[in-house]
């Protein structure tokens, strides 16, 4: 299955959440560091409730790093970004994408820009600046999934799927 790829996330409510997310459905994160906030957060932690033990989340010291374990992997790096022209909609998705998300505050810098092998933006009401992170993520792992076969069935969750426990 695709893969999400947090680079240098700064804000912990928004990874946790997405950390959660991630672990319902199967994916692996990759947190690319240095993060903006101490990854032992308790508002990080909030957030992921009781399923960040169940994440399956990498840590890369650096952006060298992820480079060289994806490069070994032969994944293809996939940017979203608002500088990009092409539609996350109108992309063929592979199971073994890394599905990469820049800075909620400026993004990913330009070498890193320049290395995805493909760039791709969610379009958005002219005059607004970005949607939220989670979201985002949210949004273009759900049509990757949808492409590649999403996640694999369990009929034991079922009866709960969507719905929180307080």
């Amino acid at each position: 299955m695709p893969r999400i790829v947090l680079y240098q996330p700064d804000i912990p409510h928004n990874t946790g959440a997405i950390l959660r997310f991630a672990a319902c459905l199967g994916l692996g994160v990759d947190l690319i560091e240095p993060a903006g906030f101490d990854l032992s957060d308790r508002g990080m932690k909030r957030a992921g409730m009781d399923y960040l033990e169940r994440a399956a989340l990498s840590r890369h010291l650096s952006f060298a790093a992820f480079e060289e374990f994806r490069l070994a992997a032969g994944s293809r790096l996939v940017l979203l970004t608002t500088k990009a022209e092409r539609s996350y909609l109108d992309f063929r998705y592979r199971p073994d994408d890394f599905l990469m998300f820049g800075r909620e505050s400026a993004g990913v810098p330009d070498d890193v820009h320049a290395l995805a092998d493909h760039r791709l933006r969610i379009h958005m009401q002219p005059g607004l600046r970005s949607l939220n992170l989670a979201m985002t993520v949210a949004m273009v792992a759900g049509e990757a999934l949808r492409q590649t076969g999403g996640p694999a069935a369990d009929d034991t969750n079922d009866k709960d799927a969507g719905h929180d426990r307080a």
